[in-house]
């Protein structure tokens, strides 16, 4: 028998006829306490809706109208999932931004296969980053495509992390320059140096791209010195060439084009060079974003909170989440101790991302403001 348990005294509760709406009640032997029993059924909506919004399934899929969905789920798109502080030393994490729009980015860190924190921000600024850095251990080697801000916080934050720059952006940042079909000699040859810079696997692959590089520059030095007078003002004529160069100069200056040769040489093993893995967790965010389009701004962030919470290495089970995850009423009261400003139209705060106290909810801590 399923029976209920007592909330009294924990003995096995028996049947006592039923209520005037026609549910049973239940009254225990040894203490006489009568109650009747409820089912909750939010865990199971919980899960209904994060398999409506991991899938391409849309509303009208349901079987429902799309005014009782949104009336039925309207209290989860009051969760906040937060990231679980698991305390885990990475070898390489991956950090990525994913926007929304205009002063509105989600900050995407990824290691071992699954995403480990995120946090959501106005910006790519230093302390955007330094607040996602500062809610998980630091690794041997993070990578990323050159977000404004990551290498400043990364000192800060990880000064003992070695940094990688993505090897396939450093290369589309050279074509955005020379374009795929150049019609100068220099642009052809430094297009073709970029497109072997992912083929660059290894130390004698890596010296000779810098070598060949490196002849380049000094071949093209006075022709990328070449300048026109227009309006009084000395302007360089082959300044896209110019830009190309520099950006590359300051990689080999930095040091961060070739980490990765370097971590092979005094670790061991591969280590990467592209920031493939969280580039593929921000396509699929982009279409699961496509596929429920429509959303407004919070529920979209929402949704990407949701998405990466679910693919951390352990989820907790829809009715721990109900029970442990803040809503935006938590939110709301730590915020406004901090800021004591008005939100915003769009339902957020007024500076999320900005304060510490809304920067605890993106990572589970031991001891809250």
């Amino acid at each position: 028998m399923n029976n209920p348990k007592c909330p009294t005294c924990g003995a096995k509760m028996k049947g006592n006829g039923k209520t005037k709406a026609g549910r049973r009640r239940w009254r225990c032997p040894e203490c006489g306490a009568s109650s009747v029993r409820r089912h909750d059924n939010a865990a199971k909506a919980l899960a209904a809706f994060l398999r409506w919004l991991l899938s391409k399934d849309a509303i009208a899929d349901l079987g429902t109208s799309r005014a009782t969905f949104w009336r039925k789920t309207a209290w989860i798109w009051r969760i906040w999932p937060i990231a679980p502080a698991t305390g885990e030393v990475h070898d390489v994490v991956f950090l990525d931004g994913i926007w929304l729009r205009r002063k509105a980015v989600v900050l995407v860190a990824v290691a071992g296969g699954h995403v480990v924190g995120w946090h959501l921000a106005q910006s790519e600024c230093a302390s955007a980053w330094a607040a996602l850095m500062l809610r998980m251990p630091p690794p041997k080697m993070l990578v990323s495509d050159g977000s404004p801000g990551l290498a400043k916080a990364a000192s800060a934050v990880w000064p003992g992390t070695r940094v990688q720059r993505c090897t396939f952006h450093a290369a589309g940042q050279v074509k955005r320059c020379t374009t795929l079909r150049p019609k100068m000699e220099a642009g052809v040859e430094l297009l073709g140096i970029a497109n072997r810079l992912m083929g660059a696997k290894d130390a004698d692959s890596a010296v000779e791209w810098l070598l060949e590089y490196n002849a380049w520059c000094v071949k093209w030095a006075s022709f990328l010195k070449e300048f026109t007078v227009k309006d009084g003002r000395k302007a360089y004529t082959h300044e896209r060439l110019r830009k190309a160069r520099r950006s590359l100069n300051g990689l080999v200056r930095e040091g961060t084009l070739f980490t990765f040769v370097e971590m092979q040489r005094e670790h061991g093993g591969e280590w990467p060079s592209t920031n493939n893995a969280v580039e593929s967790v921000n396509a699929r965010l982009r279409d699961m974003l496509r596929h429920h389009r429509g959303l407004p701004l919070m529920h979209r962030i929402k949704a990407i909170f949701w998405w990466c919470y679910m693919h951390t290495e352990s989820p907790l089970p829809p009715a721990e989440i109900i029970r442990v995850m803040p809503t935006d009423d938590d939110v709301d009261g730590l915020f406004a101790a901090a800021s004591p400003g008005k939100g915003r139209d769009d339902g957020a705060p007024e500076e999320y991302g900005a304060g510490i106290v809304w920067s605890e909810f993106h990572m589970p801590t031991d001891y809250r403001q």
